[in-house]
């Protein structure tokens, strides 16, 4: 089931997480994020935005969460999408349920825009993103080093069409 994370889940984020953090490039971070850092990073993205975690059976598999795209004012009104599934588990729609979830809720809350990230290669990140309608934006060439190599960064985005602030 997906619900809303809470300080207690930080553990089992941080170790799905971290997974990736040490061995590929889908994330930029290089050091392992500790439980008490993610305690924090899950509380204040809470204070404005949706972190969702996907919870079987008391067993984390999967987290998504919504950050502030850019600092100035007139960004208000987009945010940026991030999903992680524990390494075990990709595959099983745990990914699509959290984004499914994300995405209303950020529709709800007013987003107009939402911007997924993607490092490049990376095919099934694009099919989650084009499944949900995102259509790509733009790719930036070479802008991460991590592992050895040069990264692309490609950016998706969705607009909600239902903000008239």
């Amino acid at each position: 089931m997906v619900r809303l994370a809470t300080k207690e889940d930080a553990a089992a984020v941080s170790t799905i997480y971290n997974h990736y953090v040490e061995n590929t490039t889908v994330t930029f971070e290089i050091n392992p994020v500790a439980v008490e850092d993610m305690v924090a990073r899950i509380a204040e993205i809470l204070s404005k935005y949706p972190f969702l975690v996907y919870d079987t059976n008391n067993i984390i598999e999967g987290f998504a969460y919504a950050s502030r795209w850019k600092g100035r004012c007139a960004y208000e009104y987009s945010a940026e999408s991030t999903v992680y599934v524990k390494k075990d588990a990709v595959g099983r729609g745990i990914g699509k349920a959290l984004y499914k979830e994300l995405l209303f809720r950020l529709k709800e809350q007013g987003i107009h825009s939402v911007i997924g990230g993607i490092s490049l290669p990376n095919e099934a990140s694009i099919r989650l993103h084009e499944g949900f309608g995102f259509e790509k934006a733009g790719q930036f060439r070479e802008v991460g080093r991590k592992l050895g190599k040069w990264i692309d960064v490609g950016y998706w985005e969705l607009l909600f069409g239902n903000s008239q602030h």
